[in-house]
């Protein structure tokens, strides 16, 4: 089954930094759109970021926009989240997705593949 793995949480302090990467199991994602999202106990699951198929253009949520960058690595056909000045908001399980489309999208209904989710924890 295609899907996509997802590294890099933790538990961290506020004001300190993480960074997420996600790479497919079976298949190359290197010619898919790619998104963040993360759902917060309690919470629906909530757009954080998405970078299309070249690197070349990205989208943020305003409440990331300034702290998370998203960058993709085609050769090594890997998806990063930069996470910058962590506050305890951004707690959540953050989940990589994959769209059979070469644009972005804020919608996590448009995206066609899923990894399992990484724990993010932020201490205040």
């Amino acid at each position: 089954q295609v899907r996509l793995i997802e590294s890099g949480g933790g538990l961290v302090q506020a004001g300190g930094s993480l960074r997420l990467s996600c790479a497919g199991s079976e298949r190359s994602f290197s010619n898919n759109a790619m998104g963040w999202f993360r759902q917060a106990p309690g919470k629906e699951r909530e757009f954080v970021a998405a970078i299309n198929w070249r690197g070349t253009a990205t989208r943020y949520a305003d409440s990331v926009k300034g702290r998370f960058t998203v960058s993709r690595d085609r050769a090594k056909d890997t998806v990063y989240l930069q996470m910058d000045t962590l506050n305890p908001e951004d707690t959540a399980v953050y989940y990589c997705a994959a769209r059979n489309a070469l644009t972005t999208s804020l919608i996590w209904g448009e995206y066609d593949y899923w990894g399992q989710g990484t724990q993010v924890t932020v201490s205040s």
